[in-house]
């Protein structure tokens, strides 16, 4: 099947975005886990355009050997963190051995 280059797929233009329905205790719930895992409603505000900024702002992008980061990965992923998370936790304890913390 081609179709000319810019062209609209057939049958597509009726969608539209819907919020998900969702009781509001599940929500309540989520809400709770994720404010214990760092995350924080970030929807956009009334007064300002955007979102409001994460608490979380300082952007890592660390180039590790593979064997490395498979295990980092696999370690966030055994305790229910994120690698920022546990990241944060390795800079915390290197902190504690040096006396800083």
């Amino acid at each position: 099947m081609s179709r000319e280059p810019g062209s609209r797929l057939p049958g597509l233009s009726g969608l539209k975005a819907r919020p998900k329905e969702q009781p509001q205790a599940a929500q309540e719930v989520a809400d709770r886990v994720g404010n214990r895992h760092g995350f924080h409603d970030r929807s956009p505000r009334r007064k300002k355009p955007g979102r409001k900024k994460s608490p979380r702002s300082w952007p890592l992008h660390p180039r590790v050997m593979p064997a490395i980061g498979e295990a980092f990965v696999a370690e966030a992923e055994r305790l229910g963190l994120t690698q920022g998370q546990l990241m944060e936790d390795c800079w915390k304890a290197y902190l504690q051995t040096r006396g800083k913390a």
